[in-house]
């Protein structure tokens, strides 16, 4: 569980009428990002994609993200830890991945993602600049570090579920491996998914 009392970073999503939580995926797009499309349209569950900009060609699935209603967001270029740059590299590491994204997608980017969670005073000020609004997540799946143990990203979000919690998820391959029966469980808890 993450938590802070920077009021300038997102960790929850708005309050609403019933349970809710958000699945956001980092570090895309990747090869794996079909997939996820596939599994996300059958389970009828919209997330927010934060995306290198490197990564990020006009051949990649982005136009199926945006039609299946999901989001994209920046979460930098090249994934540097911000904090060792000065504000104006992190300005333009921003800027430059925020420009990339709308010039390939056409559609405006509104949030970012600092990479490794990772930012200071000088990250939020350029994030503002930029009008993007900083998101950083309450339950982090530590997928990155299982990929020979797929079920342990499941208990790590799933004993750790609350309203309004936004999960960190990564797209990679152990973490589609477990995604249908993570949507499924979160559901049986009483959630429901949706958007920022």
């Amino acid at each position: 569980m993450y938590d802070s009392n920077d009021k300038d970073v997102i960790l929850n999503g708005t309050k609403s009428t019933s349970k809710t939580v958000f699945l956001t995926f980092d570090d895309g797009p990747s090869r794996v990002l079909p997939k996820i499309l596939d599994i996300l349209k059958k389970e009828d569950v919209r997330a927010m994609f934060f995306w290198q900009s490197r990564l990020l060609y006009a051949e990649r699935p982005w136009k199926r993200v945006l039609d299946e209603d999901h989001t994209i967001g920046t979460h930098s270029c090249k994934h540097p830890n911000l904090t060792n740059l000065s504000y104006p590299e992190q300005f333009r590491e921003l800027s430059n991945s925020k420009q990339k994204i709308e010039r390939i997608t056409g559609t405006p980017v509104t949030y970012f993602r600092p990479p490794f969670g990772q930012y200071n005073a000088d990250t939020i000020k350029a994030a503002q600049d930029l009008g993007l609004t900083t998101v950083m997540w309450r339950i982090s799946s530590m997928d990155w570090e299982l990929a020979h143990n797929p079920d342990q990203i499941m208990h790590n979000v799933v004993t750790n579920l609350e309203d309004d919690a936004i999960i960190l998820l990564h797209e990679l391959k152990q973490t589609l491996a477990i995604l249908p029966a993570l949507i499924r469980e979160i559901r049986a808890q009483g959630y429901e998914f949706a958007l920022l």
